[in-house]
Parts: C-alpha cells; sequence; structure tokens
C-alpha cells in the first residue's frame, strides 16, 4: 500500500481499511489534511517530509474537481496572475545576467518546476480546506491539527538541541538511485536529520531543524503555528492548559538554541500583534496574563544558561556579511530584467570579500552565493521580477484588508500567520510548509467569513470565540 492510501485509510478512522477483505469504509472529508497535519511525523521518517504536501494535493485537487463550482477567497485573483507570472518568467532561463556565473537553462529547471509546483499546491490546499463546510471538517479540527504540528515541532526541536547528530537513512533514500540521493537538493528532502551542524558561535553546534531540512524552516514553522497552539491548548482551564504551557515553555530551549535572530524578531512581532488583539477586544486580564507570562519567561531566561546563547549569537553577526552582499548583488542583477526577472535564482560571481574568490574543488562553500537564497522577497525579485514581487505580497495584503474586521481567537492566530510573511520575506524563503500554513491560515479567515455570512451577523468580539470557533 502506498503512502498516501496508508493516510488515507488511517485519517478514515479505523483498521477496517487496511484488513484484506473488510468491508471499506466511507471516507471522511478532509482526511488528507488530517493525514498531512497528524502524521507529519510520520511522512519525515519515511523521507517524504516537504514531499507529501505535493503527494496529497493529488486527492485535495480531485475534491475540488468533483464538487464544482469552486469558491474562492478574496484576492485569489492576485494569486492566480502570480502563478501565470512564474510560469511566463521562465522564457528567461537561458538568460545570464551580468555579475552571475553562466549556465543553461536546463540546469534550472528543476528548482523551478519545485518552485513553481509549490506555489500551486499550497494554492490547492487553501481552496480545499476553504471549500470544506463545518459538517465536513470544523475549523476548530482544524485548528486542532495545526496546534498538533506546533507539538511536533517542538518536540523536533528539543531533539535537535540535545542530539544534533542524529539523522538515519529513510526508505524513500533507500530506493532513490545514488546519484539522485546524494544530489544536495534531493538530500535535504529525504534524508532526516535533527539538526544543522553549524560554527556560528565560533564553534561547531547543532541549530534544530527537524521535521524539516533548515533551521530557519524550524523557526518559521514554530512562530507560524504558535497562535493555533495557544488557541487550542490554552483557551480552557485544566490539564490541557497546564499541558499547553509546559510546551510552550520547552519550545523556549530550541528557539534560543536555534540561534535565529529573525525568529526571535518574529515573536516580538507575534507579542506586539496579540497585544494590538487584546486592547482591541477589550480583554484586560488576557493582556495582564501575556504580561505576567512574558516577565516570568523573562526571569527564567535570564537566570538559566540560554542568557549566554543569547549573548553569543548577538556577539556573532555569522551570515550579516553573506546577506547583504546578496541582497545587492540581487537588486543590482534584477536591474538587468526587473518585469520578468529571470525565472530562477542565479549564483553570484565571487563572494563578499573578492570576485575572485569562487567555489572549487577544495572549498565547496567559497564564494558563489546563490541570489535569492536569503528571503522570500529576493527570490521573487531576481525570479519574477517586480511585478511578480507586487503580486505576491498583495495577494497577503489583500487577505489582510478583506478579513480585518475578524476578531475572533481563531482570527487571530490565522491573521498572524498571514502578517509574520510580511516580515519573514525579507530573511527566509517560504516555500514549502511556511508557505502552506499561511494559506491554511487564510483558509481559517475565509471560513470565517463565510459562517458569518450565511448567518447574517457581523464579525464576532472576542468573547467566546475561542469556545465557538476554536476551543471544542
Amino acid at each position: 500500500m502506498s503512502p498516501a492510501a496508508l493516510a488515507e485509510a488511517a485519517a478514515a478512522g479505523g483498521t477496517a481499511a487496511l484488513v484484506p477483505g473488510s468491508a471499506p469504509r466511507r471516507r471522511r472529508p478532509g482526511w488528507p489534511l488530517s493525514a498531512l497535519l497528524l502524521l507529519y511525523p510520520l511522512w519525515w521518517a519515511l523521507g517524504l517530509g516537504t514531499l507529501i504536501v505535493f503527494v496529497l494535493a493529488v486527492p485535495m485537487a480531485v475534491h475540488l474537481w468533483r464538487r464544482r463550482p469552486v469558491l474562492v477567497p478574496p484576492g485569489f485573483g492576485l494569486w492566480l496572475l502570480f502563478l501565470l507570472w512564474v510560469a511566463t518568467s521562465t522564457v528567461m532561463l537561458g538568460v545570464n545576467p551580468p555579475g552571475t556565473l553562466p549556465g543553461a537553462a536546463y540546469e534550472r529547471v528543476v528548482s523551478v518546476a519545485f518552485n513553481l509546483a509549490g506555489y500551486l499546491v499550497v494554492a490547492v490546499a487553501l481552496l480545499y480546506a476553504g471549500n470544506l463546510t463545518e459538517e465536513e471538517h470544523p475549523r476548530a479540527r482544524l485548528v486542532r491539527e495545526l496546534g498538533f504540528l506546533f507539538a511536533v515541532v517542538v518536540a523536533g526541536g528539543l531533539l535537535g538541541t540535545f542530539a544534533p547528530t542524529f539523522e538515519f537513512t529513510s526508505p524513500v533514500e533507500w530506493v532513490l538511485p545514488r546519484a539522485a540521493a546524494e544530489n544536495p537538493f534531493v538530500q535535504n528532502l529525504v534524508h532526516p536529520t535533527a539538526a544543522q551542524l553549524q560554527q556560528v558561535l565560533g564553534y561547531v553546534s547543532g541549530r534544530p531543524a527537524a521535521p524539516f531540512g533548515y533551521t530557519n524552516i524550524w523557526g518559521y514553522v514554530f512562530t507560524l503555528l504558535l497562535g493555533f497552539f495557544a488557541v487550542s491548548w490554552l483557551a480552557r482551564p485544566g490539564v490541557r492548559r497546564l499541558a499547553g504551557l509546559a510546551v510552550l515553555a520547552l519550545g523556549v530551549v530550541p528557539v534560543v538554541y536555534s540561534l535565529n535572530r529573525g525568529v526571535w524578531i518574529g515573536l516580538g512581532v507575534t507579542v506586539l500583534v496579540t497585544v494590538a488583539w487584546l486592547a482591541r477586544n477589550g480583554h484586560l486580564a488576557g493582556l495582564v496574563a501575556l504580561l505576567v507570562g512574558l516577565a516570568v519567561a523573562a526571569v527564567l531566561v535570564v537566570a538559566s544558561p540560554l542568557t549566554g546563547v543569547v549573548a553569543g549569537r548577538l556577539d556573532n553577526p555569522h551570515s550579516d556579511g553573506i546577506r547583504a552582499f546578496t541582497i545587492e548583488r540581487t537588486l543590482e542583477v534584477t536591474e538587468h530584467s526587473p518585469v520578468l526577472g529571470f525565472g530562477s535564482t542565479r549564483r553570484a560571481l565571487g563572494s563578499s570579500n573578492s570576485i575572485a574568490v569562487g567555489r572549487n574543488a577544495e572549498c565547496g562553500n567559497c564564494g558563489n552565493a546563490t541570489l535569492g537564497s536569503t528571503g522570500q522577497l529576493w527570490l521573487l525579485l531576481i525570479a519574477q521580477g517586480v511585478v511578480g514581487a507586487a503580486l505576491y505580497v498583495g495577494f497577503h495584503l489583500r487577505v489582510l484588508w478583506a478579513f480585518r474586521r475578524d476578531r475572533s481567537a481563531v482570527g487571530w492566530a490565522a491573521t498572524l500567520a498571514v502578517v509574520l510573511p510580511l516580515l519573514y520575506m525579507f530573511l527566509y524563503n517560504a516555500l514549502v510548509v511556511p508557505l502552506l500554513v499561511t494559506f491554511l491560515g487564510i483558509a481559517l479567515l475565509w471560513r470565517n467569513d463565510q459562517v458569518r455570512r450565511a448567518a447574517g451577523t457581523p464579525a464576532p468580539q472576542a468573547a467566546g470565540a475561542a469556545r465557538t470557533e476554536g476551543g471544542r
């Protein structure tokens, strides 16, 4: 049985579907979402982590095709135009702008196809989640599933912190041809590792990454899911809330040891957005609880060895030079094709130290940095030009404007998942899982709006919102 079939049977809710000769049970609508989010640790162990998003997008697309007509959220036309622009920009794949290493178009096809497919499958997931009804897949269930994935991310972060060298060969890696399995791009997708081993503080240390391939993606997804975890685990007093607080406390450790300053900034933005939401809805008790919690967390961090890690990271900029170099060179290269871009990333000539320093057999990490690898915005500018970047950002802004009146707890969590990428686009790339989480957040905002419109009621105030929309 294929992994997709296994996920389908498991999400359908029983072992009968796996037993030969037994009567098959009717699949529950929404099973691809449950299979994707609840079984993500399994997909990671199998070597299908990011790839499972593409696999499960197929049954999502089939479902949408069968239930036509398909509803679309506000501003979705901007995303369709963006997809068209991504496809159109591929006519520039063979162009080698000044300041970049020459290369042939066919050498860039794989990465372009992966990116285009990534942009497409997250759109499919958005439409799929947004077109499901409350009876088929309640919003509360989707929030709980996203909250569960947050707990998985925390567990992976702890694994990467305390066992940074942990890795193994996945089943998918075993069956791949050796040449494919050893390709760095493929290796990142199919080879499970707990952490990235990097020399940031002057010595080699592990930066947590599991269940993803990169530390930056780990921190990105951590912050995007934080709101959904809070809604599904902290909404009601009792054992579940205490367990949720324990998970959050444990999550501080890998966040600090990730040495990820961008994520630290993102958490600061999360606090600001949360304070604004609580004040807007008159939640004085919640505001006080948040401030007290932050004070306690600050005291614990200061009193622990984590303070030394933070101070050490701030004293070691590490990647600042290469980031500044790649951003500057990206902007220079973009000037040669500001409208269409060049269809994909390019490698820069030289390095931040000298134009004569480049990669060679003895130094695979020297020079020739990938332009567009240090942030979604820079990727869009060099690959799809100013127009592509404007369409991408415009879609996010259009969504925020369309659902700005949503004051529910789920609306707060989902809004965070749309706001944070506007910060992270200067620092990290969004494909595939971070963008998927953002689009599932958009689906929740959209479904909140559909339910309110159907009931003919205004946007709900925060009182009771966690109970009615995310806390069941």
